[in-house]
């Protein structure tokens, strides 16, 4: 637990609490696969955890398709300077999540049942987080429309990262994104390190503590 412990510092009781749940809870509710529950902080808590390396002081934050919270609700515990929302259009899910944000007592987080093209009419934020939701070319659709100008997008991607960047070029010119790339964040504490689709809205990026792979 040294690593978790470096990640989390003083919230770590809380991740703690949000691990057992997601070990108890998640599983026999099918959002965590079972073979999960024995490798949810090298794979799950702390490689979502790393993602707040990319994101700028006292953001608002979207987590698309949240699911069971992942990275949502770990960035809520680690940063509680974000403003987050948790967006999953799934009533068990949102039920879950709910249950999570009490039982943690996360003020800084908000759970909306919505689909992003709903939550687009009235939501604008600065930073918008996915993992394993879908392909970077659909989720470049949902997530855009959410952003505000110089919004980012943060998606947790694995070995087909680069592919699916190329895979987008097409939906990201459509949406006239300014920068596209490749990030890696957590080295020294990740191995591998979390890899990141970082897509920035209509201006240059802030600079960010991740190390840049590719730009487009």
């Amino acid at each position: 637990m040294g690593i978790a412990l470096e990640v989390f510092g003083d919230a770590l009781p809380v991740a703690e609490r949000y691990a057992a749940f997601l070990a108890d809870a998640g599983v026999e509710r099918g959002l965590i696969g079972p073979r999960e529950a024995d490798r949810l902080w090298e794979r799950h808590l702390i490689n979502c955890a790393v993602v707040a390396e990319a994101i700028p002081e006292g953001a608002t934050v979207v987590d698309i398709g949240s699911g069971a919270g992942l990275p949502g609700i770990v960035l809520a515990i680690v940063r509680p300077d974000l403003s987050i929302t948790l967006l999953e259009p799934l009533l068990r899910r949102t039920t879950f999540l709910n249950e999570c944000v009490g039982m943690l007592e996360l003020p800084n987080v908000e759970v909306r049942r919505a689909r992003a093209e709903e939550a687009a009419k009235d939501l604008s934020v600065d930073v918008a987080t996915a993992r394993a939701v879908a392909p970077l070319e659909r989720l470049a659709k949902w997530a855009l429309p959410l952003l505000r100008p110089g919004g980012e997008l943060l998606a947790l991607k694995g070995e087909r990262a680069a592919a699916e960047l190329d895979e987008a070029q097409p939906v990201l010119q459509r949406f006239g994104v300014r920068t596209a790339e490749l990030l890696q964040v957590g080295r020294g504490r990740v191995d591998p390190p979390t890899t990141l689709v970082r897509v920035v809205a209509e201006r240059a990026p802030r600079r960010t503590k991740g190390s840049r792979k590719r730009s487009s």
